[in-house]
């Protein structure tokens, strides 16, 4: 028999599609992992989805339809300070396939990029997919898990280094990164000549500080791309649309590598999307103030019951440390489902520097996360 690839066999198996598995199956478990929002899509779209299935039957430009790209052009301009054309922008099946054919367009064999360790699950394998090399940069529990621009520079190698990868609000741990930090890393872009891959798909999600686009800054246009999604701030997660907005040589490129990877973003979401841009911003603050409600009692309980949690200031994760416990967070939450049916997802998952730690998410129903948390406080009892 042919073998599989070196690539694929090389590709770490993610825990949080097992658990997916498990909570989908048993309807006993409380699912306090998987990051995707509970809220069902906004009626408007739904209702609005049964009127365009007839029109929306065919494929797209690889780009993505231009109404779309031209009203996510004024959105970028008015929410992010953003300045770039509709051409700038690449409509992509949700913003993780975008970071992939970001990486397939920047990084050859044994090139660099630069990533927060603990990170975004998705980061290091698509970046070992394109057979680049993932560099870690630490981030600190002491320092609010904020990227730290001097390891960055320590990090990076002249000949080798291509991209900074930043994630703003963070998943796992939820922070948020400060303008003074982004302008930091801006001028480390300049200075070395890097791309910086700002992943943004949380940025309304934010509690009591200000999310600001490292695009926006001065300098940054040739240096930046942004990418965002429609999938958490207007909970379309199953409709895969997401976006890329930058240099207009890097996403021609982009466009290029994504015609051969699945030729165009689904119509009806593209359309779908096009709608969500001009819903009343009440939607998003709904649901936006309900997490915020979460985040503030499930950040408070865990602490109470021992597991030291820094409060996040953005996304809808709660990054706990298990270190008083143990220092295998897979067998912790292997336990923990096994024992009290709460799924979480081991820190070890988000790199080597996530051990320790576990990961909640409450984008899940108030009444469920109390109940999770009473299961756990006995858990810990007898652990």
């Amino acid at each position: 028999m042919v073998d599989i690839s070196e690539r694929e066999l090389e590709l770490p198996e993610a825990v949080i599609g097992k658990l997916l598995k498990i909570s989908a199956e048993s309807k006993d478990i409380i699912s306090l992992s998987v990051g995707e929002p509970d809220f069902t899509t906004p009626k408007p779209l739904l209702d609005y989805a049964k009127t365009i299935l007839p029109k929306a039957t065919h494929y797209t430009s690889t780009s993505g339809r231009i109404e779309l790209r031209e009203a996510l052009a004024k959105k970028l301009k008015k929410e992010n300070k953003i300045n770039l054309d509709p051409d700038n922008i690449l409509v992509t099946n949700g913003s993780q396939e975008a970071i992939l054919t970001g990486f397939l367009s920047t990084l050859d064999p044994t090139e660099q990029a630069i990533v927060p360790n603990p990170g975004y699950l998705a980061y290091i394998p698509a970046i070992e997919l394109v057979s680049g090399h993932p560099v870690y940069v630490k981030l600190d529990e002491e320092d609010n898990f904020e990227f730290n621009p001097e390891r960055i520079k320590e990090n990076i190698d002249k000949k080798k280094t291509k991209v900074i990868m930043i994630n703003t609000p963070s998943n796992p741990t939820g922070t948020v990164l400060s303008k003074s930090t982004l302008e930091e890393i801006a001028d480390i872009a300049i200075e070395y000549d890097l791309y910086i891959f700002s992943d943004e798909a949380y940025e309304k999600l934010v509690y009591g500080k200000k999310h600001i686009s490292i695009g926006s800054l001065n300098g940054m246009n040739e240096h930046v791309v942004t990418f965002q999604t429609f999938s958490k701030s207007y909970a379309m997660p199953g409709f895969r649309v997401g976006y890329a907005a930058g240099p207009e040589k890097l996403i021609k490129a982009m466009d290029k590598v994504h015609h051969y990877v699945t030729l165009c973003a689904p119509n009806v979401s593209q359309l779908m999307a096009l709608k969500a841009l001009s819903l009343p911003n009440k939607y998003i603050e709904d649901m936006r103030k309900e997490y915020d409600r979460r985040r503030k009692f499930i950040v408070n309980r865990l602490n109470e019951l021992g597991l030291r949690t820094t409060m996040p200031n953005g996304a809808f994760y709660a990054f706990s440390n298990i270190l008083d416990y143990t220092t295998d967070s897979f067998k912790f939450s292997e336990q923990l489902l096994k024992k009290t049916k709460v799924a979480v997802v081991p820190g070890v998952e988000f790199g080597r520097y996530g051990e320790g730690y576990i990961r909640f998410s409450y984008a899940t129903d108030y009444k469920l996360i109390e109940k999770g948390m009473d299961r756990i406080e006995k858990f810990l009892k007898t652990y």
